[in-house]
């Protein structure tokens, strides 16, 4: 297993946000910026960052209100612009002009935002179960379980929440994968078994769509036409869907894609064959 270290930043605002920092296999090797989704942590790419980490230096984030970073007072900074400065206060602390990048769901709408700011950002583009058309159906059941339950008795209840809210996304999961799963967006706190975010992280969404959802997003997509791109979507996928992967395909001819069998959104990216798939990506 590679080992991380903690890296601890002060944003403009003050927040003092979180990263793991896989060190890779040496002090010149090329660097992956890592970012989840909306109510995810940096244990969402446990599955994969030691495999990245063969080659690369693996920068692993944790967002305002998420896992370790700081929570904001205010609930309007938890919206995608403000995400976006704080990626890039981040890269500026550790000194990184250039890197690849592995987003999952939010964190790919983050990296179109990320490479319309800076077009030499990203080397490789990864963006996992998302895309510049949201599907209504796969927003409206985000946003209707973001922020809700949060604090459970045990373990076991946190599992069967987990299970309840993503086993449309996941049908053939074994326990032990719920375990596992209920591992990583939870965390012990104050006796309980706590979701590993800041609840008001979805007031913004709940007031204003366009909080969750940046404006323009074919016109940032776009803005990947230079640079390798690698789709992922799980099959089952009620986010990104298959007209949307056909027009980001029209787009951008040279887009990669992979299909993760059986699963919704958003793949863990543990599937059979896909961090090797990513991997390989990366490094061609």
């Amino acid at each position: 297993m590679a080992v991380f270290t903690d890296f601890f930043y002060t944003v403009e605002d003050g927040l003092i946000l979180y990263a793991r920092d896989y060190a890779g296999p040496g002090v010149d090797a090329p660097v992956v910026l890592c970012m989840h989704g909306l109510s995810r942590n940096s244990r969402d790419f446990e599955p994969i960052a030691p495999m990245l980490a063969m080659t690369h230096r693996v920068v692993v984030v944790e967002q305002r209100g998420r896992g370790r970073s700081e929570y904001d007072d205010n609930s309007d900074h938890y919206v995608p612009q403000t995400y976006v400065a704080d990626m890039f206060a981040l890269l500026s602390q550790l000194d990184i002009s250039r890197c690849a990048t592995v987003g999952t769901s939010m964190g790919g709408l983050m990296a179109m935002a990320m490479s319309a700011l800076a077009p030499n950002l990203f080397s490789h583009v990864v963006i996992n179960d998302i895309g510049p058309d949201i599907a209504p159906e796969g927003l409206a059941r985000i946003k209707q379980y973001v922020g809700m339950a949060s604090a459970f008795d045990s373990w076991d209840d946190a599992i069967a929440h987990t299970k309840t809210v993503n086993g449309d996304a996941f049908p053939d999961y074994s326990d032990e994968q719920w375990r596992d799963f209920a591992g990583r967006i939870c965390t012990e706190r104050g006796g309980k078994v706590c979701l590993d975010y800041d609840t008001t992280i979805s007031e913004p969404m709940k007031r204003d769509d366009g909080a969750a959802v940046p404006s323009e997003l074919w016109s940032l997509f776009d803005s990947f036409a230079s640079t390798p791109v690698l789709l992922v979507r799980g099959e089952l996928s009620d986010i990104l869907a298959p007209d949307c992967v056909t027009e980001m395909q029209r787009r951008i001819p040279s887009m990669r894609t992979l299909t993760v069998p059986r699963v919704g959104h958003a793949p863990v990216l543990n599937e059979p064959g896909v961090a090797e798939a990513i991997c390989a990506f990366i490094n061609r």
